[in-house]
């Protein structure tokens, strides 16, 4: 998409949204489902974060959402943003040692979740293989 196309498409975009605006009830409306779907998304990358993945990109997608109509959603995602570039650029500076503990994290934070929704136990009866310690405990996938 060329810039003209582009700014033409924000142009018929920004009067669309400003006719919504004209008719408060189908803006309050439009407005709740902007809400509950960026709220959606932003929940979704929140609990994918810990996993390998896009789980930081997705909440920034979220955040994105909201932020088309929510002011405080817009300074959240610019905060957001800064903090994982910081984050980021301090991690990438580490030895590896610090590096190989945040793999360990992330593959204690899976395989500790495969075990809580019996995913563990599943694949262990597809090879034959049933401890009782794969069984979740929390009773998921018995």
């Amino acid at each position: 998409m060329s810039n003209g196309q582009r700014a033409g498409f924000v142009r018929r975009w920004a009067r669309w949204r400003d006719g919504l605006r004209e008719r408060p009830f189908i803006d309050a409306g439009y407005r709740a489902g902007v809400a509950v779907l960026g709220v959606l998304v932003l929940a979704v990358g929140i609990v994918a974060i810990p996993y390998p993945g896009p789980g930081w990109a997705i909440v920034f997608v979220g955040l994105a959402i909201l932020a088309t109509e929510f002011d405080w959603a817009r300074r959240l995602l610019a905060y957001a943003r800064r903090r994982y570039d910081a984050a980021m650029a301090w991690f990438k500076q580490q030895g590896w040692w610090v590096k190989a503990l945040g793999v360990a994290f992330t593959a204690a934070v899976v395989l500790a979740t495969l075990w809580l929704l019996g995913f563990l136990d599943f694949a262990g009866g597809l090879v034959n293989f049933e401890p009782a310690w794969l069984d979740s405990p929390i009773g998921i996938g018995a």
